[in-house]
């Protein structure tokens, strides 16, 4: 028998009855016949296991019957589960905690990042500008080259010329002459187009900036190829029309190439559940079809995205989907976004910026549209999951939070709303999150890799009143959730893990008093994200009943020393009980 152990109610349901007959009204009562253990599929004992779960925090040993928990207990409470055709993982002594929940990323936008040229590490203009010179070198004429990743705050000096510390696109054009090229900002508000490209956008001085958008020019007031916030789809639109000329299943091959590669890099990082910022009908179509016939390998939680509240009125109701594909697939909130980014000087502040003052930052959909959205939301019972970064886009999302939900009568805590980033918050306005009940839906490591440049931009005061409050954020109950916004940074959970417990940068630590502990990390990164997807019944916690999605790390990251927790590694990731991914297989 099993002792001491955690173990799955209703067993008898799941598994299959045992026992006799009931025996008719006139019989003797007889005694009841208990029903037989189950023989695991899997069991992985003599580790750590870290549960996430209050009623039983630790353990050695976890059973697993299709593909869910059964049992967590001590090796010999699990003994008894384990049969001849069940496999066995020796943990070694290793850590074992529920799979890592992506709370923000964008999933499709992951495979598509490793499909194009790859800008993160570039230290300088003129290295972007030799590896499109090389792609270049080998593209056929017309061919778009695309790259993503370019921070110019990362970049070990300042190009020359420049506006606003952004280079002239003179340089990528002479070496690209005839491919139009594409490069995207690391935060994906931004991009930079070279001649051809603007070109085929039909940029040129007469353009006029587009709302929540800036083509940035020189002193003569001819573009420079830096593109700001929304001014980007000009080009985009172009870039699009050239993929529409290409065979269906050509797109249709690239799309399943990125899907794989999105997988195999978030299991590979230990990422078993993925929370998508963004994507249209017609990719949520894309991944339905995917799910109906077991080819996702993790789980998706998909917000509808890049729709116009007509169209949403007329199709949320046909697109709202619970665990379809065997738990696979969710779809069931939106995604809206008020202003850009901090780097890209897209946030809207509520003052000027202190290193570009004649801007407050940027809108790019206005509070008015996004309010229809929540009335939407309410009435087709979707949750709403809006991006705000400035202390100006916080405030008026909550303004208009609030207002839908009293002008619906509505319950803050059942709608579950968030706000996607919740980076840079006024103090006054830290309370109303915990008074509506909004979701402040954070990234650890957008703190650590933005840290070193945000008082330049905000200047120190404003910086140490408003920006990346964890630690006012959990004090003040404000559920707080993790993720990395992928591919804007690294997909890899203990980066944000290592950025939420330390705050440390490569200029030393930022603010270290906002810091979590790392329990509180780890569950920002577990149950508290399966919360914020209303999924904490089947995710999040290593408990009988939930999903098998497991991850088992090479080190104890929640006692090792923190300079230690980098060099920690995945050794097993595991989806509803199945192995997929285990360190050393290729």
């Amino acid at each position: 028998m099993i002792r001491n152990a955690c173990f799955l109610p209703l067993l008898v349901t799941l598994l299959g009855c045992g026992g006799e007959a009931p025996a008719p009204e006139t019989a003797a009562p007889s005694e009841p016949v208990a029903s037989p253990e189950p023989v695991a599929d899997l069991v992985l004992r003599n580790g750590k296991v870290v549960t996430v779960d209050d009623a039983n925090p630790e353990a050695s040993a976890i059973a697993v019957v299709d593909g869910r928990i059964v049992a967590v207990g001590s090796d010999e409470d699990i003994d008894s589960l384990v049969g001849d055709d069940t496999e066995i993982v020796d943990l070694a002594g290793r850590l074992a905690i529920p799979g890592f929940i992506e709370g923000h990323g964008h999933f499709t936008s992951l495979g598509q990042a490793k499909m194009v040229l790859d800008l993160t590490k570039a230290k300088s203009w003129d290295e972007i500008v030799a590896m499109v010179e090389e792609a270049a070198s080998t593209a056929p004429e017309g061919a778009w080259i695309q790259g993503r990743g370019w921070h110019q705050e990362k970049w070990e000096e300042v190009p020359w010329p420049n506006v606003e510390g952004l280079p002239l696109h003179d340089g990528l054009s002479a070496v690209s002459p005839n491919n139009p090229v594409l490069l995207g900002h690391a935060s994906g508000h931004g991009s930079f187009a070279n001649a051809a490209a603007l070109e085929a956008g039909g940029i040129d001085r007469e353009t006029l900036d587009p709302p929540g958008g800036e083509i940035v020019r020189d002193s003569d007031g001819r573009p420079t190829g830096a593109l700001r916030e929304t001014a980007q789809r000009i080009v985009g639109e172009a870039y699009q029309r050239y993929l529409e000329k290409q065979p269906p299943e050509e797109r249709r091959q690239a799309a399943l190439k990125a899907v794989e590669l999105a997988a195999e890099e978030s299991l590979r990082k230990g990422v078993t559940s993925f929370h998508d910022a963004g994507s249209s009908f017609e990719t949520i179509d894309f991944l339905r079809e995917l799910a109906a016939a077991g080819e996702l390998p993790l789980r998706l939680y998909v917000m509808v995205r890049f729709e116009s509240n007509e169209v949403m009125a007329e199709k949320l109701p046909e697109y709202r989907r619970i665990d379809e594909g065997g738990g696979f697939l969710t779809v069931r909130s939106i995604k809206r976004q008020i202003d850009g980014a901090l780097g890209a000087h897209g946030a809207w502040l509520l003052k000027p910026y202190d290193d570009l003052p004649t801007s407050t930052g940027l809108v790019l959909e206005t509070p008015e549209d996004i309010y229809r959205t929540a009335e939407l939301a309410i009435k087709h019972g979707y949750q709403l999951n809006t991006h705000a970064i400035g202390d100006r886009a916080n405030r008026e999302v909550l303004d208009l939070y609030q207002k839908a939900m009293e002008e619906a009568g509505a319950d803050s805590a059942a709608l579950r709303w968030r706000i996607e980033h919740a980076q840079h918050v006024d103090p006054a306005d830290l309370p109303r999150f915990a008074e509506l009940n909004i979701i402040a839906s954070m990234q650890g490591n957008h703190c650590t890799s933005d840290g070193p440049w945000v008082s330049k931009r905000l200047g120190e005061w404003r910086t140490r009143q408003t920006s990346y409050l964890w630690r006012s954020f959990i004090d003040a109950g404000v559920v707080v959730t993790n993720g990395t916004d992928v591919p804007v940074e690294d997909i890899d959970p203990l980066v944000s893990f290592y950025a939420s417990v330390t705050r440390m940068t490569v200029a030393g630590p930022f603010m270290p008093e906002q810091v979590m502990t790392r329990e509180e990390a780890l569950k920002t990164y577990t149950i508290n994200a399966a919360f914020s997807a209303f999924e904490e019944d089947d995710k999040g916690s290593i408990t009988p009943g939930k999903y098998a999605d497991i991850v088992v790390l090479s080190k104890d990251i929640l006692t090792i020393p923190p300079e230690e927790i980098l060099e920690a590694k995945i050794d097993y990731t595991l989806v509803g009980g199945e192995i997929r991914y285990r360190r050393g297989d290729s």
